[in-house]
């Protein structure tokens, strides 16, 4: 399957890739693997999506919110690698919520971020995760993801 031809079938935009928020890149391709680095949500403005889970942030929202940040780290590999037909495999996601004291779905709202990758690119999309909540995310962001992917040599 093509991801480049299921994100036209999805009616799939990819927004504009942000630039880095520091010193780090984006995306580091070594030995047949794309690393990518933490991207956050971004309303249509470009303005971060923010708030503690669920005490700001409802579930629902925060899970939007992640697969907000799918599309983000779609469209940074997308213009690191020229095309998502590249992409042989997910191996890895680590997904952080920004949670307040006491919430324990994290694994539901990386979800939002996983089911992305599994519609994109079909079972090659669902790698190993790790769904975590964090006391605070950078700019206050109510989810971060990082991703891992194997290349098609």
């Amino acid at each position: 399957m093509s991801a480049e031809k299921r994100l036209k079938d999805l009616n799939i935009i990819l927004p504009k890739s942000s630039p880095p928020a520091g010193s780090y890149s984006k995306v580091v391709v070594l030995d047949g693997m794309a690393h990518l680095s933490g991207q956050g949500p971004r309303n249509s403005d470009g303005s971060p999506i923010t708030g503690q889970v669920p005490s700001i942030c409802s579930l629902e929202d925060a899970i939007a919110a992640a697969r907000n940040v799918g599309l983000y780290t779609l469209s940074a590999l997308k213009e690191e690698l020229g095309s998502l037909d590249k992409v042989q495999r997910i191996i890895r996601t680590f997904g952080m919520v920004n949670s307040a004291p006491g919430f324990s779905e994290h694994p539901k709202v990386i979800d939002g971020f996983s089911n992305l990758m599994i519609e994109i690119f079909g079972e090659a999309g669902r790698g190993a995760r790790s769904a975590v909540g964090m006391s605070s995310l950078p700019f206050n962001i109510a989810v971060e993801v990082e991703m891992t992917v194997k290349l098609v040599d």
